[in-house]
């Protein structure tokens, strides 16, 4: 692995740091009996916080490990582990990673 570029780690930490703090504000509205449909609301804005940090980390993965496998003439194997990391990533399959798992046969 060639490392986290720094400005991809900032962004990864800050995004993350945002969402600790948004999921314990929604810990707190179930603890507290909140009306269940703001409970949803707000744990879709920590699921798409998230969501952006995958974002950042996929995007820093293309840009080290990727290129420099490419370089490398390991396109095959490379391609290989992004179809396996990606099926992980609702954004790109659908919601259960099917779609991705079956055009990876």
């Amino acid at each position: 692995m060639l490392g986290v570029k720094s400005e991809h780690k900032q962004a990864a930490v800050r995004r993350l740091q945002t969402s600790i703090g948004h999921l314990q504000a929604v810990l707190r509205m179930v603890e507290d009996e909140a009306y269940c449909p703001e409970i949803m609301k707000q744990l879709s804005a920590v699921q798409g916080s998230l969501e952006r940090v995958n974002r950042v980390v996929l995007r820093n993965h293309l840009e080290t490990c990727v290129s420099e496998a490419m370089r490398k003439g390991r396109t095959e194997e490379i391609v290989d582990e992004l179809m396996t990391a990606l099926k992980f990533d609702p954004t790109v399959t659908g919601s259960d990673g099917r779609a991705l798992a079956r055009s990876h046969r």
